[in-house]
């Protein structure tokens, strides 16, 4: 964590300045909100450090999930805190996590909450594990908290592995195609043009244009693969960029086929997110912002914090939802409903199950469309080339047997 110097104004209009430890200044400026001051100035104090250890990155989501599960079972037994730590840390083979566990361990004993102890490392436990452990410890459920962060997190990974496969195959086909059709430039098409030298005569219009192509790509290979390296390097350095983050995620959401999938995906993990802090006792507002951060989609968090800017305007939840136009209409009459009921959190979960069902189901008709599609797609291109190669083979054939005869 860090010191943030920070400036804001209240809703009389008074400046007020102050000093806050947090992991990022996204953090202070929630913080701000909820205590209704206007951030307008938040930077990290110079010579304020952020406190982590060694290799904090090396643990897995399985190692989480595995702690998360004991730790809830020891917390339900009724074994002290410090001691659940203690016999986790003992029995973690992960040396990383091990020693962050006994660092947790330390914390507590020294008098700190559970919660801050978390917070000290935020590369393996986010912002929304360290606010639902908070919330647990307040209300006494800390055991009832873990569980559903356990099932949290596994329902997380799943989804994103869904959004992953849905994504991973058609790239690794088109990664392969280019390959296979680079060797066909590059080594079998000189080959044959060679071979077709050695004959001599006139080459079919189409075979004379598959060589001009092939030796266009041994001519200027270099120029071609620095061309993709650079629009790599262009695209990644481009979505590292605030503006060009905006762009890329409106984008997709938008886009043919993927963009449908990525939009129920959205719409599940808000909702799972959502919904497992609110059921878990975490303020609305204070959730909203741990949500949007969470959403990894700047569209969707633009949208999650319009959401909470006008609930903090005495606005319900739903009709702020609909003006974002991000949110199916069902959605949102189903977080209408559950908010007049009083069982919101029953109802973002139900909504949560229904879309990471939509996720499964439009992933696995993707790749059954795709794969027939992209077979087609490189059979045509490979096929087309070597038919360009052996249609002077056909006619020389053809001049032979008219001699002969």
């Amino acid at each position: 964590m860090a010191v943030f110097a920070w400036e804001g104004k209240t809703a009389s209009g008074e400046i007020r300045k102050g000093e806050m430890t947090a992991d990022n200044d996204k953090e202070v400026m929630a913080k701000l909100r909820a205590q209704q001051i206007t951030p307008e100035k938040v930077k990290k104090k110079l010579g304020s450090f952020e406190i982590s250890l060694p290799g904090v990155g090396g643990v897995t989501t399985k190692e989480l999930v595995v702690f998360t599960r004991q730790f809830a079972t020891m917390i339900d037994a009724g074994l002290p805190l410090v001691q659940c730590l203690d016999l986790l840390g003992s029995q973690e083979p992960n040396k990383t996590f091990q020693k962050i566990i006994f660092d947790i361990k330390s914390t507590v004993e020294s008098g700190s909450t559970f919660a801050d102890a978390l917070r000290r490392h935020p590369k393996v436990f986010d912002q929304l594990f360290v606010n639902l452990v908070a919330a647990g410890e307040v209300g006494g459920i800390l055991d009832t908290i873990m569980n559903r962060l356990a099932v949290y997190i596994e329902k997380d990974v799943k989804l994103k592995r869904k959004i992953k496969s849905a994504f991973t195959y058609p790239t690794t086909i088109l990664a392969v195609s280019i390959l296979v059709i680079m060797i066909l430039l590059g080594k079998v098409i000189p080959t044959f043009e060679e071979m077709f030298g050695e004959f001599g005569g006139e080459l079919p219009e189409f075979t004379q244009l598959v060589i001009n192509i092939s030796n266009g790509f041994v001519d200027n290979w270099y120029l071609i693969i620095g061309g993709l390296i650079a629009g790599i390097v262009g695209w990644t350095t481009m979505l590292k960029t605030n503006g060009g983050r905006k762009a890329f995620d409106k984008a997709i959401l938008k886009a043919p086929i993927f963009g449908s999938i990525v939009r129920k995906a959205a719409v599940a993990k808000f909702t799972r997110t959502f919904g497992t802090m609110v059921s878990s006792g975490v303020p609305i507002l204070d959730a909203l912002d741990i949500v949007a951060r969470a959403a990894g989609n700047k569209t969707i968090e633009a949208a999650v914090y319009h959401v909470r800017d006008r609930i903090t305007e005495g606005k319900s939840m739903s009709e702020p939802l609909m003006e974002t136009n991000v949110f199916p209409p069902m959605v949102v009459q189903m977080i209408g409903v559950g908010e007049a009921t009083g069982a919101l959190d029953t109802m973002l979960n139900k909504i949560a199950d229904f879309y990471e069902e939509e996720v499964d189901v439009a992933v696995d008709a993707l790749t059954s469309l795709l794969e027939p599609v992209m077979m087609v797609f490189i059979g045509g291109i490979v096929g087309a080339l070597l038919i360009a190669m052996y249609l002077p083979i056909f006619n020389i054939a053809g001049n032979i047997s008219a001699n002969a005869k």
